[in-house]
């Protein structure tokens, strides 16, 4: 008797069921934050950084050789510097991918550089998608760049010394105003479609357009939350750049690490729910 009452309750589904069911759902149920819930997942990202140790900081040292090449081989083209730099923050999402698969193995008890390299075997149709979007943008964006380098320095391109003599000394204002406004709309919409699709597409194979969709539906119920995690990564960026580059190396893979658990507390299924 006791048997069939419970065949027949709401809650009888065993927990394994109901994970399974959840987990192969193409449309997770997405989930409303607070505002600083960052923090917490900078902190879950840190521990993430510490426990993967020298898996983490080769993901690092990749980040911050190339920005070190980049500064090095467009040394005297600001134009290009800048709007490659900005276009860091474009594909970053894409980047990390392997920071990402990381952070997953570690909650399954494994590890290992070379299984999140090639983390995306047998998904590489739907990162295509996305990479393609994300380079177009990207492709945008660094036309965007010479076209206001060139409205504003039409007597020609300032050297890389010059440049930073006048950004930093607010001779160019408008300048910074309008590259500032223009690199937010195109980060904006970067940010919106990749800030969970990546991590989506990793943990439930999910396809690109799918995983953008959600991405973005995460984004619009929670806005305040997302508003201050897209600042604290520009300022991981910042900070990093500023410290040529070294800061990279730690900054980075706490971002990422930070990233997985931001998708697990927005769209993971319940069970993942801290």
């Amino acid at each position: 008797m006791s048997d069939q009452a419970q065949g027949r309750g709401g809650d009888s589904a065993p927990p394994d069921i109901r994970t399974i069911i959840d987990k192969e759902s193409p449309f997770p149920p997405v989930r409303r934050v607070g505002m600083f819930r960052a923090l917490r997942w900078l902190q879950a990202g840190w521990q993430d950084f510490r426990a993967s140790g020298a898996t983490s900081i080769f993901y690092g040292i990749c980040f911050a050789l190339m920005g070190m090449v980049l500064k090095l081989v467009l040394h005297n083209a600001p134009e290009y510097v800048s709007a490659l730099s900005c276009g860091f923050l474009l594909i970053g999402p894409l980047l990390a991918l392997g920071l990402y698969d990381i952070s997953r193995r570690m909650e399954n008890q494994r590890s290992g550089l070379l299984g999140s390299v090639f983390s995306m075997r047998g998904r590489w149709s739907n990162i295509g998608v996305l990479a393609l979007v994300l380079a177009v943008i990207m492709m945008v964006w660094a036309r965007a760049s010479l076209v206001i380098f060139a409205l504003f320095y039409n007597k020609g391109m300032p050297s890389m010394q010059s440049f930073l003599s006048q950004l930093f000394s607010l001779d160019h204002l408008e300048f910074v105003l309008v590259y500032a406004c223009i690199g937010a709309v195109f980060a904006s919409i970067v940010f919106a479609i990749s800030w969970v699709s990546i991590p989506l597409m990793l943990d439930r194979d999910t396809d690109a357009i799918t995983a953008m969709i959600i991405s973005c539906v995460s984004l619009f119920i929670n806005v305040p939350a997302c508003l201050f995690w897209g600042l604290c990564i520009v300022a991981a960026v910042v900070i990093g750049m500023m410290s040529w580059n070294l800061g990279l190396i730690i900054l980075i893979p706490v971002i990422g690490h930070a990233t997985w658990h931001a998708y697990k507390d927005v769209v993971g299924h319940p069970g993942d729910r801290s």
